[in-house]
Parts: C-alpha cells; sequence; structure tokens
C-alpha cells in the first residue's frame, strides 16, 4: 500500500517502523516528519498535516491508499473528515469525534451518557469557580486545561497556589476542569474502532513525571513499558483485564458516539487508574498515545497495516483480534536541558550507531532535524531509545546501556523506567 503518515513524533516514527517492518512492501510518506523519519519514509516538504485541504490534494494526487493521523490536532482540524469525503480511507476521528480529545468537558459528558466510571469533575470558566472547586475536592489538586495543551495541560499539587497558578494560565483562553484526585497504578489502553467493532490492544504503562521516583513536573511521557505482568494479581489475567475495560468503558463509549452521529473511527486511547473502588478512566485521547506506542507496536504480530485500513474502512469485524509476542518492551525517553519549562534546542547529537547497536534495540525520534552533517535537538523530548527483550531485567540493561551512548549536552533522562518489573 501507499501509506500517508501524518506526524513529526517518536509515536509517528514507531508507526512508520511497525509498517516498514512488516516486509510488504509498503511506499511509506510522512509529513512533516523528522531526521529519523526521513531514513524509514518519504518525508513530504511542504505539506502542512493540519490543513486538511492540501492533505486532501496530496492523498489524491498521489494515489495513497491510506492516511495514518499521529498527532491530535490535525484531528481537531477536520483532516479525517475531508479525506473521507473524497474516499479516502483515514486512521483517525473527524472533529466532531475528536472532541473527545480536544475538550476535557465533553469526554466526561460522553462517559456520563455512557455509564463509565470516572471522577468526579467542575468546569470552571473563572478564578472563583476554580477557586470553589479546589476547595470541594481538597488536595492534592488536579486542574486541567479543557482545550489541546501539547500534553501539558494538567498540573497535579497539593499547593493551592500552583493549582490556581496553572488555571490562571488558561482561563483566559477557555475553561478549566478541576477534578477529583483519584490514587492508584494508572495504565494506558489502545482501542482500534471502526465506529462500531472495538479491538484492544496489549496495555502499557507510561512515566509522566520528569524525574526518579515520580517527582518533579508533568511531562509528555519520559519512558513506557508492556506489557503489565503485575495485573494478573487483581484480575487474574491481563486478558481479563482488557476484557472488563472493552466492557465497561471502550464499547460504551464507541457505542454513545454512534448514538450521536459522531462516530469514532480510528485509536481509542483511555488513561486509566486502578482505584480501591474499581477502574475508572483519568481520560480519553483520539490517537495513538506516546511514548506507549513505542512499546506497544514492537509486540505485535498481527500486521499493522491490515489493521489501520479495516479500522479506516469500516471492516475491522473480519480481522482476527490483535496478536501480541510475549516479550517485554522498555523505551526511555532522552529530554533536552530544560524540559518540559524550557528545553534548550539546537545542540548536537552524538553517538546514534553505537547506541542502535545494542542487540535488541531501535531508536524512534522525536524532536530531531539534519543541520549540516550533523543531527541537531529540535524539541523537548529528542529521541526514544526502545529495547525489546525475554525478561524486563534485560529489556532494561539494554535500553540504558544504549541510552548511556548517546551524547547530547545538557540532556536528562529518568533512570527508573520499568524498574518495578525487573524481575519478571
Amino acid at each position: 500500500m501507499r501509506i500517508l503518515v501524518l506526524g513529526s513524533g517518536a509515536r509517528e516514527h514507531a508507526i512508520l517502523l511497525a509498517l516498514k517492518g512488516e516486509g510488504a512492501g509498503h511506499e511509506l510518506f510522512a509529513a512533516p516528519g523528522n531526521a529519523g523519519i526521513a531514513a524509514d519514509a518519504t518525508v513530504v516538504d511542504g505539506l502542512d498535516a493540519n490543513d486538511p485541504g492540501a492533505v486532501t490534494t496530496f492523498a489524491n494526487e498521489e494515489h495513497i491508499d491510506l492516511v495514518v493521523i499521529g498527532p491530535e490536532a490535525p484531528l481537531v482540524a477536520g483532516v479525517a473528515d475531508a479525506l473521507r469525503e473524497r474516499g479516502i480511507p483515514a486512521f483517525g476521528p473527524g472533529r466532531a469525534a475528536a472532541q473527545l480529545e480536544g475538550s476535557k468537558a465533553f469526554a466526561k459528558r460522553i462517559m456520563d451518557a455512557a455509564g463509565v466510571p470516572t471522577g468526579r469533575a467542575t468546569r470552571a470558566t473563572t478564578r472563583s469557580e476554580v477557586e470553589a472547586a479546589l476547595d470541594r475536592y481538597g488536595a492534592p489538586h488536579v486542574v486541567k486545561a479543557d482545550g489541546l495543551a501539547a500534553g501539558k495541560g494538567v498540573v497535579v499539587t497539593d499547593d493551592r497556589a500552583a493549582a490556581l497558578a496553572h488555571a490562571d494560565e488558561y482561563l483566559p483562553t477557555g475553561p478549566v476542569l478541576v477534578e477529583e484526585f483519584l490514587s492508584g497504578p494508572e495504565v494506558s489502553l489502545f482501542f482500534l474502532s471502526d465506529g462500531d467493532t472495538v479491538r484492544a490492544l496489549s496495555p502499557a504503562q507510561d512515566f509522566k513525571r520528569a524525574l526518579d521516583g515520580d517527582a518533579g513536573p508533568n511531562t509528555g511521557g519520559m519512558g513506557a513499558y508492556s506489557p503489565l505482568p503485575w495485573l494478573s494479581d487483581r484480575f487474574g489475567s491481563e486478558e481479563a483485564f482488557v476484557d472488563e475495560v472493552t466492557r465497561t468503558v471502550a464499547a460504551p463509549v464507541v457505542r454513545v458516539m454512534d448514538a450521536e452521529g459522531t462516530p469514532f473511527i480510528g485509536l481509542l486511547y483511555a488513561g486509566l487508574i486502578l482505584t480501591d473502588d474499581g477502574i475508572k478512566v483519568i481520560e480519553f485521547n483520539a490517537r495513538f498515545g506516546d511514548p506507549e506506542t513505542q512499546v506497544v507496536l514492537p509486540r505485535l504480530t498481527s500486521p499493522l497495516s491490515r489493521l489501520l485500513l479495516a479500522t479506516a474502512s469500516g471492516t475491522l469485524e473480519d480481522e482476527p483480534a490483535p496478536a501480541f509476542a510475549d516479550t517485554r518492551a522498555v523505551t526511555v525517553v532522552l529530554a533536552s536541558e530544560g524540559y518540559p519549562q524550557a528545553p534548550v534546542t539546537g545542540r548536537v547529537i552524538g553517538g546514534l550507531d553505537a547506541a542502535s547497536s545494542v542487540d535488541g534495540v531501535h531508536l524512534a525520534h522525536a524532536a530531531t532535524a539534519a543541520r549540516g552533517d550533523d543531527l541537531v535537538a529540535t524539541g523537548g523530548r529528542v529521541l526514544n531509545v526502545v529495547a525489546t527483550a525475554d525478561s524486563f531485567a534485560a529489556a532494561r540493561e539494554r535500553a540504558y546501556r544504549a541510552i548511556d551512548r548517546i551524547s547530547l549536552d545538557g540532556s536528562h533522562h529518568r533512570t527508573d523506567i520499568a524498574a518495578r518489573v525487573a524481575t519478571d
């Protein structure tokens, strides 16, 4: 197939690597891509991934068989709608359905209609409403920007002043949600949905805080691992957990979205927390998660291209359930100095060949660009070092051995990714 992947991060690189790894001879295109993606796909210069008309014209003229929309911005811009109007299969929800991620308040309404368990929340449009909600729910305080915020719109803090300051930052541009704090281990679970049929992928756990021990500010994600063997302790098996979430969360949401005339077609990301009162939803995203994608897809043994096309074409029911290898995958994010508050960019990256030479390791580029003969960092999260092995201990050893071979002045990474499962 001729496949266009929209996006420029490690998530999109992971998708392209999985498609390339099928060995099916796909012709792969990416926009805008990055330096790492350019080695695995044809980067389309000048194509604005957020412009529905431009993407549709390119896909039509280049006879693209499938467009995979990676990040949230093109979804909310309506790129998938424009593609479907021209009969081009698009993996990703339309503008209306993408509000499941684009508006936290919309997501809470859908969850309520679907009977999905989640925490209490108050939509606030003024500072006084925020203050009242903070007092109602107590500390720790959870404040979220209602709209898209590139993974930086959430603060969880015991400091009431910090919670108010976060709300003050986003209130001028829209409402915020003040939520009840939920306690327990978090799980990320992806679902493919063609608007009717729902298929689950394998769960993962990511690490949002910048520093070891889950300290420091929230980030877009500093690492992840998959699968989650500890789910068996509570649910009997990982499969039983996945079945329960499919039945109580994903399927009801997809039914409500369809009933409202906004069918969800693409990847439904459920951010879950396992509380003492049961599984609850923290948030939904309308696309593959980053960095969880980097550890879920390397374990996928079913052809990703078939799953994506069936999802986009409404034929997911005809496909077997996605299958996964019984291997362990770990990814560690290398971040620029100053990330997430004020990342320093433009610095030269070295040692990638040495890192890639570690057995079982590959690199997913998140924010890189070529500058002459050098590779430079262009953002906060720069690279994902991804390692697979038969055990988490071996996968962690490989990942950290590889990341130690990479040079980037001032860079930092967490050293405790998947540490709790290292005995598995």
